[in-house]
């Protein structure tokens, strides 16, 4: 088990105790998914942190542990589809239930002109829809027969429109975002909370390249803001920070034709 990063704040218990006792959160090794495993276990919630790097993933639960909170570890790549219920069947059981499940697990390339890569696309699609379904659709099922529980999936504004610069990464947030809202369709009758999170930019590995990177924030920031979400229910569909909402607004009614003139 490694020590907490040098620096690393460690957070107390909170005052006011989640609803959410038991939690996976997918895509939990570093960034948003991180920084939402903490915060969830500040709240007093057993969690479950899943991903590839089990290294990383120990170094969080080790802060989570330290700070007196409750974390389990499961590695896990979001590909390996026919793991998924194996994975799933253990930590419920290990938690001894489920009330939240978080997928943030994603994957992004961003191809230079004139580079067409298939591969690429294809790992995006792979990790940001088909890992999503894999995972949400066991949670779905979950939730339904115990009439009530909490879905939260990270999609992004850049699913709002097919961006030349982009293209494979906005095609799967779009797709993502999508079956989100089938599923809350689908379930939310039952008392499910299915939440779909479009962030902007969030200050993490995938957005280090960039040199413009307005209205940007923390990723402490917005897993808070994501929690709000969630603990609020009635199954939104929410930009983080909120301020995104209008600039999506806009961005949806620019034609076609000058849409495709901009450098997006």
């Amino acid at each position: 088990m490694s020590a907490p990063a040098a620096g690393t704040a460690i957070r107390t218990k909170s005052p006011h105790p989640s609803k959410f006792e038991r939690a996976i959160v997918v895509g939990a090794s570093s960034g948003m998914g991180a920084e939402l495993a903490k915060q969830l276990a500040a709240e007093g919630a057993h969690v479950a942190l899943v991903g590839r790097r089990e290294s990383e993933l120990e170094a969080v639960a080790a802060t989570i542990r330290a700070a007196g909170g409750r974390a389990i570890v499961a590695k896990h790549d979001v590909t390996a589809y026919e793991d998924v219920p194996r994975v799933y069947e253990a930590l419920t059981k290990e938690m001894g239930g489920l009330d939240l499940l978080v997928y943030c697990s994603g994957a992004q390339y961003n191809p230079d002109e004139s580079v067409y890569d298939f591969a690429q696309d294809r790992e995006m699609i792979e990790v940001n829809v088909i890992g999503a379904i894999a995972w949400t659709q066991l949670a779905a099922a979950h939730f339904e027969a115990q009439r009530g529980g909490t879905i939260v999936g990270i999609s992004s504004i850049a699913g709002e429109r097919g961006r030349r610069t982009m293209p494979g990464y906005t095609t799967s947030k779009a797709a993502m975002s999508t079956w989100m809202e089938a599923l809350r369709n689908r379930i939310a009758r039952y008392g499910v909370n299915v939440v779909t999170i479009k962030p902007g930019f969030v200050d993490t590995a995938k957005t280090a390249h960039l040199a413009k990177k307005p209205m940007v924030i923390s990723p402490a920031k917005a897993a808070e803001l994501i929690l709000k979400a969630a603990h609020r229910g009635g199954s939104p569909s929410v930009f983080v920070p909120g301020q995104w909402q209008l600039v999506a607004l806009i961005i949806r009614h620019i034609p076609s034709f000058l849409f495709r003139k901009l450098n997006l």
